[in-house]
């Protein structure tokens, strides 16, 4: 209180004297659990945009689209051999097939002739072993060109290259047995129609293993 001559106690509510107030931290990095929102930089707002990478790590299941695209492929091994079997029966065409013969289309068409008087008649003259080679080196190209359409099996395609081969070499084994196991007469045309059993055989058993 002051008292009268003016002066003012220092006991009194009105005399405080020179205050401090408390030194003030200045601001600091935020730690986490402040509270508050986080800032956001550039970097975290163009993520957010990027597409996300399908996971292709070990152990992971792969993307649908990818194991699709796995399962539906062409065989590019049975494909080829099915192939120079087909090829092998049409270069056997312009050749003979035994020393002093014809070639073997000569012989294909009169196994056609024969075929004409009778379905039995070409067992009866021989001329069914040419017909058989040819017109199973037609059906192993025609698959193996099949072969090289993306599917998930080619099972069906193998099997019925198998059964082609199967007639192809039938015709060759059963004259050479006649022939009692003697290839001396065979010219550049046998060896192209045992090739036709052979490559067939391998691309079939090749198409029935990878499907």
């Amino acid at each position: 209180m002051t008292d009268l001559t003016g002066s003012t106690r220092h006991g009194s509510s009105a005399y405080r004297g020179p205050t401090t107030s408390p030194p003030v931290d200045p601001p600091g990095p935020r730690q986490e659990g402040d509270g508050g929102p986080e800032p956001v930089g550039l970097v975290e707002i163009l993520a957010v945009d990027e597409p996300v990478a399908a996971d292709v790590r070990p152990g992971r299941a792969p993307v649908v689209g990818a194991v699709a695209a796995a399962a539906r492929r062409p065989d590019l091994l049975a494909g080829p051999l099915l192939l120079l079997a087909g090829l092998a029966a049409g270069a056997s065409l312009l050749v003979v097939w035994v020393h002093g013969g014809v070639p073997g289309l000569d012989l294909v068409g009169a196994g056609l002739r024969d075929a004409r008087s009778g379905v039995l008649t070409p067992f009866g003259t021989g001329s069914w072993e040419p017909l058989t080679v040819v017109g199973s080196g037609t059906v192993l190209f025609v698959v193996g060109v099949c072969m090289y359409v993306p599917t998930r099996s080619h099972r069906f395609l193998g099997a019925l290259a198998l059964v082609a081969s199967l007639l192809a070499a039938t015709g060759v084994l059963v004259p050479l047995a006649l022939a009692d196991w003697d290839v001396s007469p065979w010219a550049v045309g046998a060896w192209c129609a045992a090739a036709v059993g052979g490559l067939g055989l391998l691309g079939a058993l090749a198409a029935l293993h990878r499907s």
